[in-house]
């Protein structure tokens, strides 16, 4: 191994198990626009078949795992728009976007969250040979999440882990992290820097990264190593996480959730959300 160093909307949630894969057509993916925002109306197991096709036709794509939070922060910064408009999969990972996607017609949408897409994806790299690379989290994160999705997914192969420092990087550690993540030849780059910096730094750095895909799954680090507890299924399931949240991290959070949630609540009343299609990638 390399080691180198949301709100609610009064609307039910469908079924958690995912339907079949789609037959989505060639050219076009549906998404649902959320504040001039595009979230794929997708499950799991769509969002799980579309990087598998990526990473077996060689492309080279990102993902976004996007919540409220991530939606109002494109609303004030044009970086984090473009970041969001440009990549290859905007998943639901927020239940009120998965009760935006059935209020604007959606029968398939479903969430798709980023600890649960990461061990999706993962139980299918254990088995196909893909090979991950841990990019994120504080220090010493990366390192214990790979070893334990290899305790946990037997045959998963890990090309390395990095945990960058907090601090903007330089031009030149951005060549020389770019250089690393080359040289491990991974094929998935699992990404936790935490929204938004995570869109920002996919965006910039796709075009410099030979992966296939760059996954951004932010709390998922933290979650999967035990370093941040999650909010128990019953509350996610009714759209309750952000107080659990809120609850077990007060002065982190607290902007977030008690004054971006209620501003996303007003602004999708007058701006409802709308089916419509983008081209496939």
């Amino acid at each position: 191994m390399i080691i180198v160093g949301e709100t609610h909307l009064n609307m039910p949630l469908s079924a958690t198990a995912d339907p079949e894969p789609s037959t989505e057509r060639a050219a076009e993916r549906t998404v649902v626009s959320v504040l001039g925002v595009d979230i794929d109306a997708i499950n799991q197991s769509d969002a799980v078949e579309r990087i598998a096709r990526w990473i077996e036709t060689d492309q080279r794509e990102y993902v976004t795992c996007t919540n409220v939070h991530a939606v109002m922060e494109a609303q004030d910064d044009p970086e984090v728009r473009a970041a969001l408009s440009d990549a290859g999969m905007v998943t639901p990972d927020g239940v009120p976007l998965v009760w935006c996607g059935q209020q604007a017609g959606s029968d398939r949408i479903q969430r798709v969250y980023g600890p649960d897409l990461t061990l999706a994806v993962l139980e299918r790299a254990a088995k196909e040979g893909w090979s991950s690379f841990f990019y994120g989290g504080g220090n010493g994160v990366a390192e214990r999440l790979a070893e334990e999705m290899q305790e946990r997914y037997p045959g998963l192969q890990v090309a390395g882990t990095y945990s960058p420092p907090f601090r903007d990087l330089t031009e030149a550690e951005d060549s020389e992290i770019a250089a690393m993540l080359n040289d491990s030849k991974a094929d998935i780059i699992w990404v936790g820097l935490g929204c938004p910096k995570q869109e920002k730094w996919m965006r910039e750095q796709r075009p410099n990264l030979k992966a296939s895909v760059l996954l951004g799954v932010g709390a998922a680090f933290d979650f999967h190593t035990g370093k941040v507890s999650q909010a128990p299924s019953a509350l996610q399931r009714v759209g309750l996480e952000w107080f659990y949240r809120l609850c077990a991290e007060p002065r982190r959070l607290w902007k977030r959730y008690l004054v971006l949630n209620p501003r996303f609540v007003k602004s999708v009343l007058s701006d409802r959300p709308a089916l419509k299609t983008r081209e496939l990638i």
